[in-house]
């Protein structure tokens, strides 16, 4: 893991510590690098509750409580479907704040609309949701290695 990402997670924990929150991850394109670079701070166990790699359709229902008719309409990659699988974070958790990504890390599977390097994001806590849909530039490691980062530097943004 690169120093900025360590440096990232940390603060990261640091706020979550500051505010007494736990955080709990929904991720499909990042493959649990999210759950992966928080667990990489020493202590993340005092803010970091669990993570769902919910890389199926199938799982994200399952395990997530997305509605497979909201997948259908608007497709996997999509901020609908970043919504719910934050919230479902949320409602399968002890958590009180979670980060979801779901996204075309490449080199295929870019849709008209949706090219290759597409993520979107989730930030839910409590009933509050937002929601980001970017494309980003890189072969399948850098674009998941930017969604982690961006994943994490919203969460930062998002719980102030």
């Amino acid at each position: 893991m690169s120093k900025a990402l360590f440096t990232l997670s940390t603060a990261v924990g640091q706020a979550l510590r500051a505010r007494g929150l736990l955080l709990a991850t929904a991720e499909s394109c990042t493959g649990g690098g999210v759950a992966q670079a928080v667990t990489e701070v020493n202590g993340s166990s005092a803010w970091f509750e669990c993570g769902f790699v919910t890389y199926s359709n199938a799982a994200k229902s399952s395990m997530l409580g997305v509605p497979a008719t909201l997948i259908t309409a608007h497709g996997a990659v999509s901020e609908e479907v970043a919504a719910a699988m934050a919230q479902g974070t949320l409602a399968h958790s002890a958590a009180q704040v979670a980060i979801s990504t779901t996204g075309i890390a490449g080199p295929t599977g870019g849709v008209p609309g949706k090219p290759v390097g597409t993520v979107c994001f989730g930030w839910a806590m409590g009933e509050r949701v937002l929601t980001q849909r970017l494309v980003f530039a890189g072969d399948r490691q850098a674009v998941r290695e930017q969604a982690v980062a961006h994943a994490l530097q919203g969460l930062l943004l998002f719980i102030k």
